[in-house]
C-alpha cells in the first residue's frame, strides 16, 4: 500500500514552524486545543464562506499568560481590516466573546496567492461549484502557478467529476514535486467543492524550491489586489 502523509505535518518541527505556538499544563492542554480549533473554524466561516470572501489561507495562534495572539494570513487584507480598521475590531470582539480571553489580532498579507496551495485549492473548488470544466480549471490553475515562479505543482480532484455516475480521480501535474525531501518547500492545500451532484475533493501540492533559497517570483505574476471573487483569479 502507498505510504502517504501530509507534506506540512511531515515537515512541521523540522523545516516548518508550528501553527499553534504555546505551552500549557496537562490540565489546560485540552481546553486550549479546543479553543484553537474553534478560533480557526470561526475565522474560516466568517471570512471565507461568506462575504467578504477574504481568501484566508491559515491562522497562527500564540499564547502568553495574559492574551491570545491570532495571526490571520490573507490575500485580501483590506477586506479583513475594513475602513479605518472597523472590520478587524469587530472580528476581534467576536473572537474574544467566543473563547472569553483577551485577543491580539494581526493581519498578514499573502503577496503571491498563486503560490499558496490552500488558496489554489479553494479557487479550484469555487470554480467547480460554478459548473466549470474540471480539466480546463485544473490546467489553468497549474499554468498560473508555474507562471508565478513555482518549480512544480500537482492538483488532484476526486468525486463525481462532470456529474458522472461513477466517481473517479483526475490529476494535473507540472514540474517536479519532491515529497520525500524534507528540505524541499512543498506547500499542501485541501478544499471541498459541494456541488449539486455531490462533494468533490481538491488536493494541491506546490513545490516552491528548497528552504533558505530565494524564490524567483515571475514579473508577470498578478499581485494580490488584482484577483476576483474570494481573492483568486
Amino acid at each position: 500500500m502507498g505510504q502517504k502523509t501530509n507534506p506540512i505535518g511531515f515537515r512541521t518541527g523540522i523545516t516548518l514552524d508550528w501553527k499553534s505556538r504555546w505551552y500549557a499544563p496537562k490540565a489546560a492542554y485540552g481546553e486550549f486545543l479546543i479553543e484553537d480549533c474553534r478560533v480557526r473554524e470561526y475565522v474560516d466561516k466568517r471570512l471565507n464562506r461568506q462575504p467578504p470572501y477574504a481568501a484566508v489561507s491559515k491562522v497562527e495562534i500564540e499564547r502568553t499568560r495574559n492574551e491570545v495572539r491570532v495571526v490571520v494570513h490573507t490575500a485580501r487584507p483590506g477586506l479583513v481590516i475594513g475602513p479605518k480598521g472597523a472590520e478587524v475590531d469587530k472580528l476581534r470582539e467576536e473572537l474574544e466573546a467566543l473563547i472569553d480571553r483577551k485577543i491580539n489580532l494581526n493581519v498578514v498579507e499573502i503577496k503571491h496567492p498563486d503560490l499558496d496551495a490552500q488558496l489554489v485549492a479553494e479557487g479550484v473548488a469555487e470554480q467547480l461549484k460554478k459548473r466549470g470544466s474540471f480539466r480546463r480549471i485544473m490546467k489553468m490553475r497549474c499554468d498560473a502557478t508555474m507562471a508565478s515562479g513555482a518549480k512544480g505543482v500537482r492538483i488532484m480532484c476526486s468525486g463525481r467529476l462532470g456529474g458522472a455516475e461513477m466517481a473517479r480521480v483526475e490529476t494535473q501535474k507540472r514540474g517536479s514535486i519532491p515529497l520525500q525531501t524534507l528540505q524541499a518547500d512543498v506547500d499542501y492545500g485541501y478544499a471541498v467543492s459541494r456541488t449539486s451532484y455531490g462533494s468533490i475533493g481538491v488536493k494541491t501540492w506546490i513545490y516552491r524550491g528548497t528552504f533558505g533559497e530565494e524564490l524567483q517570483i515571475s514579473p508577470d505574476a498578478p499581485p494580490a489586489g488584482r484577483m476576483g471573487r474570494r481573492g483568486r483569479m
